[in-house]
């Protein structure tokens, strides 16, 4: 394949359709109408990143349905290369149902069985020089919760040689994993092959076995990690590199729906380091991204601009 001179990042996993209600505050079963939405952690980030400038492509599947044109389309008007972007003929394109309540960390109602698409990625489907030259791979733990994206993305992590900048979302979702061993083996696989890794203190605690910011990230630097990123919520972000860590206080916003924060989150992290930014400019720019999503409703809609970051940095 002639190899992608031109893109920046390629994130790998997610898709789907999110399907917010209309009505807020009542269970799912009494919602009457539904707001469609573009989704999926990795389809996220990628229009995430686009929207701060960078070009970006995610590889992924969708099913032959509707819905499977519904996200190159998307995708397309975000800025975002869809050419990655295969298909599952005897799958369906994943739907998520939000139900809003509580708003910070709604729960979420996947249809994605009996698989999901872009669980099926093999290897005939990944476009091998982009792995190797892209400037930024993104990977999450939930492409290898299972085969054959799990032996997929174990491949490309090998292929790339841990090339700065490869880029670990923890993403740990419980529902896509049989125990939390399991997870932490395969995700602790991941841990040894990547430069940077990112996720929130439960995530960490399932990848490295403490929910301690500090110890984890320890934990992680010394598997080989350049930049160890732990969110906290309400208490900030800890950024480590092997030389020091700093804390960076959260942006506090009045919170709508907490999806898509972290993605947003994660589009800035990249951002911050293609433009070889500092740990500390970095988490303060990603939390600004982060802040101002959670106080939106949708996630690929609400991600922000250049702009919209700076002016809440102030």
């Amino acid at each position: 394949m002639t190899r992608d001179v031109t893109l920046e990042v390629l994130t790998v996993g997610r898709v789907g359709v999110d399907l917010y209600p209309e009505q807020s505050g009542v269970p799912l079963a009494e919602v009457r109408t539904f707001a469609k939405s573009l989704g999926g952690t990795a389809t996220n980030v990628a229009v995430a990143a686009a929207r701060l400038g960078r070009r970006s492509a995610v590889l992924t599947k969708v099913g032959p349905d509707g819905f499977g044109p519904y996200v190159r389309q998307a995708l397309a008007e975000f800025g975002v290369s869809p050419k990655f972007v295969g298909t599952a003929n005897d799958l369906l394109t994943p739907v998520v149902f939000c139900a809003l309540d509580p708003p910070a960390d709604p729960p979420l109602l996947f249809y994605r069985l009996p698989i999901a698409p872009d669980l099926t990625l093999a290897e005939s489907d990944v476009p091998w020089s982009t792995v190797e030259s892209v400037p930024l791979l993104w990977v999450t733990g939930t492409g290898v919760c299972t085969e054959p994206a799990r032996s997929t993305q174990r491949k490309m992590l090998e292929t790339r040689g841990r090339r700065a900048h490869t880029v670990l979302d923890l993403d740990y979702r419980p529902m896509f994993w049989p125990d939390v061993d399991t997870a932490r083996a395969e995700i602790g696989w991941m841990l040894d092959h990547v430069t940077v890794a990112v996720g929130n203190r439960a995530e960490a605690e399932v990848a490295v076995g403490t929910a301690d910011p500090a110890e984890a990230a320890r934990r992680m630097l010394d598997r080989g990690i350049s930049l160890a990123v732990i969110k906290q919520g309400a208490d900030g972000v800890l950024v480590a590199t092997p030389e020091s860590s700093w804390t960076v206080p959260p942006r506090p916003v009045e919170v709508v729906c907490g999806l898509g924060a972290g993605d947003a989150f994660g589009g800035a992290l990249a951002h911050g380091l293609l433009a070889g930014w500092d740990p500390v400019r970095i988490a303060e720019h990603a939390n600004a991204a982060g802040a101002l999503v959670a106080a939106r409703l949708a996630c690929a809609d609400a991600m922000p601009t250049v702009d919209e970051i700076e002016e809440l940095l102030g």
